[in-house]
């Protein structure tokens, strides 16, 4: 579903990226672990283009997205994209929060289009505060609604940039739920996280990235139980406590 080919980016003098080459499976969940600073949410966010690659190639669906006559508008209705800070209008509900691009770019009318937004309020537990403003939800909450915003849009694959970082330890529980139900029902899904446990937990493919590149793939199981790299096992004696 999505082909990175030899992915650079730089920025001013710092070099992130360093010649990135992966694949997503449809109905995979990739999940990105590695320390600050080693070009984790630029690989994510170059994904979509919300960074635009220095050079190499990105491919989503067949089309090389990152080509100057490609639309990324029309792109990334099919990436479903959640950030580390809910990025919510705050001057908008809850409902209008979910339904004003579906609707907006005329995938849905206004009423299918509520009635959509209802169902995944349901699915997370929300339907209660559809006529809310998120000023009145707790971090958690804001995230979830986050997440259904996203899924408003019927996306083909979900981009998620450490959607826990920013949150109490309390609250970070209810977000995890979500995305595990998420990944039961098939959703493809690439995830940056510091979570071990949700990587061992959802993840088909964990990666491990440091210093703008991939050091280390494997499934779950051997990724944490038999790490290859030195560097790997040097930062899993660090973060598995």
């Amino acid at each position: 579903m999505i082909i990175v080919k030899d992915l650079y980016k730089q920025f001013e003098d710092n070099q992130v990226l360093k010649g990135v080459n992966y694949h997503i499976h449809p109905g995979e969940k990739i999940v990105v672990i590695g320390p600050s600073g080693s070009g984790k949410s630029t690989f994510l966010r170059c994904l979509n283009l919300l960074e635009t690659p220095t050079g190499g190639e990105i491919w989503f669906d067949g089309q090389k997205i990152n080509a100057p006559e490609v639309n990324i508008d029309e792109v990334r209705r099919h990436m479903g994209m959640v950030f580390q800070h809910f990025n919510l209008f705050n001057n908008l509900t809850i409902m209008n929060n979910i339904t004003l691009a579906p609707v907006k770019l005329k995938l849905m009318g206004a009423e299918e289009a509520k009635e959509n937004a209802l169902k995944l309020l349901k699915r997370v537990g929300l339907e209660e505060k559809a006529d809310a403003y998120p000023s009145s939800l707790s971090g958690g909450q804001k995230q979830r609604i986050a997440i259904v915003r996203s899924l408003a849009m019927n996306p083909k694959v979900m981009l998620f940039d450490e959607p826990t970082s920013a949150l109490d330890p309390e609250m970070v529980g209810e977000v995890l739920e979500v995305m595990k139900e998420l990944a039961d029902s098939g959703m493809t899904m690439v995830v940056v996280t510091h979570e071990m446990g949700f990587a061992r937990e959802v993840g088909t493919k964990v990666l491990f990235m440091d210093g703008g590149n991939i050091v280390e793939e494997n499934t779950p199981t051997e990724f944490f139980s038999h790490p290859k790299s030195p560097r790997l096992q040097e930062f899993l004696s660090k973060v598995l406590v």
